[in-house]
């Protein structure tokens, strides 16, 4: 079974056709993922400014890292479960946006980066972490982070949009990267 079958399977059901057809709670979900976004992406903009040196120099990246970490933890839990509703919601439409895929993309990038990022400041923070500009490794997880949540953002709000829709005619290119179908339904 390929992605793209599964996805038509899950939008057939009655939950996913449901929570599309809703009045009231695909636009409450769909709210509560932009704030919920609020929450998660501004408390790892402070983590992400202060590990450019830009701002909160005075302050250990430690003590930043420690008291925002909690917040944007549970900013990212809630935006994951209504980002996977709104794909449950609308799963082929949004398995075949290129926008989408770029976001996916990008979630894997920054994904890779705090996992990097920690695991380096695990090791060495003690080192650098009163420094009012960490060194170059970590002002470099800082702006991968911080260039990889503004994508996520952007291409995740561009879902919305039908500019690159299968049924639009589009470049050879784009249809392979949306993952258009040969023959649309």
């Amino acid at each position: 079974m390929s992605l793209l079958s599964f996805c038509e399977w899950l939008a057939s059901t009655r939950w996913s056709i449901d929570l599309h057809e809703s009045l009231y709670m695909y636009p409450l979900i769909e709210t509560t993922h932009v704030l919920s976004l609020l929450l998660f992406v501004g408390t790892v903009l402070f983590v992400d400014l202060r590990l450019l040196g830009w701002t909160l120099r005075d302050v250990p990246v430690s003590e930043v890292v420690g008291r925002i970490i909690p917040w944007a933890v549970a900013g990212f839990g809630i935006v994951s479960l209504t980002g996977f509703l709104l794909f449950y919601a609308i799963p082929v439409r949004t398995y075949l946006s290129i926008f989408f895929r770029i976001k996916m993309i990008m979630l894997v990038v920054a994904g890779v980066s705090v996992w990097t990022f920690h695991r380096y400041m695990n090791r060495t923070a003690a080192a650098w972490d009163r420094d009012p500009i960490p060194p170059p490794r970590a002002r470099l997880a800082g702006a991968v982070s911080l260039l990889s949540w503004v994508t996520v953002i952007v291409t995740g709000r561009m879902i919305a949009y039908d500019w690159f829709d299968c049924d639009r005619g589009q470049s050879a290119f784009v249809s392979w990267a949306a993952g258009c179908p040969a023959e649309l339904p």
